[in-house]
């Protein structure tokens, strides 16, 4: 592809640049799907994502709100996956920016993304340790803490086995959502099927740009396919992977949340939603016979934990391809397999290393591992992850010809990233403008505004940074966004992972 052997001179010109590489044709098209579907997590959604915007926004018209929603993050995650499958770059953004907008802009995308995906993906450790603590007992960060020794151990071996992992758990996860819909629908609280939860005039609701923020949280994940570009079988399966992953969550989301509303009633659901004695969603599993609710409780937890491995994969090839380019300390790039790298043992581990200072500190801090832990660090990433997907779309506009090849579509290089920068903005002027309830801050508070200063913060060090390389490390400034190996730089392995 246009690109790569132009990114495979400039890693052997700098003496910086290790060439060294991921285990290529690793990940099928299924495979890709996997893991953006994974680290969505259905279940995480279905349980804390539909109950808690019904309890916090009581927006009836929740289904048509994840259906515009999906449709907004498909538009732009089209740009973005037609750039990630050219450039192929591991850390996806980074290359994105680099190639479209300028090395300055890279080197800041690569930072907003790591500060956002583990953002994300400690949350979930929040989440993971107040779900057991509450059925098991014990200290939240005592089962975050075993949680995140479960997903560092799988995180530094081969990525064939963590999709093994990832597909049992999401298989099952889907099918418990499906339970779920035919439980909600085969018992509906009025008597019959309610279609109020498609009706635009829900939408006409004060918590209209909550409900957006938690919808475009629900999504963001799926875009961490193209992380995984450089192992996959077929490039061009990182399109259909990513906007099909989104199409088909948004279905899946939408049929959840209409079921929810049909199964207590679109007018109560809000109520029932906010009563923890309520069950939801596990009391309407019971009505399938007891034991549902039990399953859907072990799966939420099972489905947290693929999620926050799903992130942590991404998080650890970013690590080691700006390493790779000498961006990050080049040790973090270091090979485990001559030069090639079954899995990026370095960036995994410096990943588990921060999760387990940060969960440790909020530990100390005495802080709540849903109201603060989950929900603010959760929302930081869809902000940070949200800002990216826009900055994408607008790199897929202006990359020069060398990245959109001889013959580029309309559709995804002009067409869908122009609708989808038109929608995302809007949609981030609804989540920054509703950030304070959505965190439950007092109103007038200036902190949840804290969330947006990080992320500029974070890109302008990003910048700063890529202009001191520029002064200092000329070599490694002219490789970023072009450290893939070249073609035959890095042997096939022979292991083909589902």
């Amino acid at each position: 592809m246009p690109g790569r052997s132009e990114g495979g001179a400039v890693a052997v010109r700098s003496a910086r640049v290790q060439q060294v590489g991921l285990a290529r044709r690793t990940l099928t098209p299924f495979g890709l799907w996997v893991f953006g579907a994974a680290a969505s997590a259905p279940m995480v959604v279905l349980a804390g994502g539909i109950v808690g915007v019904y309890a916090t926004t009581e927006v009836v018209a929740l289904p048509l709100m994840f259906l515009l929603v999906a449709g907004v993050v498909a538009l732009l995650a089209t740009g973005y996956a037609a750039m990630a499958r050219e450039v192929g770059h591991p850390a996806a953004y980074y290359g994105i920016l680099a190639r479209g907008l300028g090395r300055g802009w890279g080197v800041a995308a690569g930072l907003v993304a790591l500060v956002a995906y583990n953002a994300i993906q400690i949350s979930l450790y929040g989440l993971f340790g107040a779900t057991l603590a509450a059925h098991l007992g014990g200290s939240w960060w005592v089962w975050a803490g075993l949680a995140l020794a479960v997903v560092g151990v799988l995180g530094v071996r081969a990525i064939a086995l963590s999709t093994r992992v990832l597909v049992a758990v999401l298989v099952v996860s889907l099918l418990i959502v499906a339970a779920f819909v035919l439980a909600g629908v085969g018992q509906p609280a009025d008597g019959g099927l309610s279609w109020e939860g498609f009706e635009p005039s829900g939408l006409a609701v004060g918590g209209l740009g909550g409900a957006v923020a938690f919808c475009v949280a629900a999504f963001m994940g799926v875009d961490g396919v193209g992380s995984f570009v450089e192992e996959a079988i077929d490039r061009r399966s990182v399109s259909g992977a990513t906007v099909g992953g989104v199409l088909v969550l948004g279905v899946v989301y939408a049929v959840a949340a209409w079921a929810m509303g049909v199964a207590v009633g679109p007018r109560s659901v809000a109520g029932v939603a906010a009563d923890p004695a309520g069950g939801l969603p596990f009391s309407v599993l019971d009505r399938l016979g007891a034991g549902w609710g039990v399953l859907g409780e072990l799966m939420l937890v099972a489905a947290a934990v693929t999620c926050m491995l799903a992130f942590h994969a991404v998080i650890a090839r970013y690590v080691f391809a700006m390493a790779r380019e000498g961006v990050l300390p080049a040790r973090l790039a270091r090979a485990s397999g001559g030069i090639r790298v079954r899995a990026p043992r370095g960036g995994s581990l410096t990943q588990t290393g921060v999760a387990a200072v940060v969960v440790g500190a909020f530990a100390v801090g005495g802080a709540d591992p849903m109201s603060v832990v989950f929900t603010w660090l959760s929302t930081l990433g869809a902000m940070g992850l949200l800002c990216l997907l826009l900055a994408a779309s607008v790199a897929a506009l202006r990359a020069p010809a060398s990245v959109r090849g001889l013959r580029p579509g309309v559709w995804e290089w002009r067409l869908a990233p122009v609708l989808g920068v038109l929608g995302g903005l809007v949609v981030l002027a609804l989540m920054v403008g509703n950030v304070g309830s959505l965190l439950g801050a007092a109103p007038g508070s200036r902190y949840p505004f804290l969330l947006p200063a990080i992320l500029a913060a974070t890109a302008v060090i990003g910048g700063v940074w890529a202009a001191s390389l520029r002064r200092s490390r000329p070599e490694v400034y002219a490789g970023i966004g072009r450290g893939t190996p070249a073609t035959h730089a890095v042997p096939d392995p022979m292991s083909i992972s589902i």
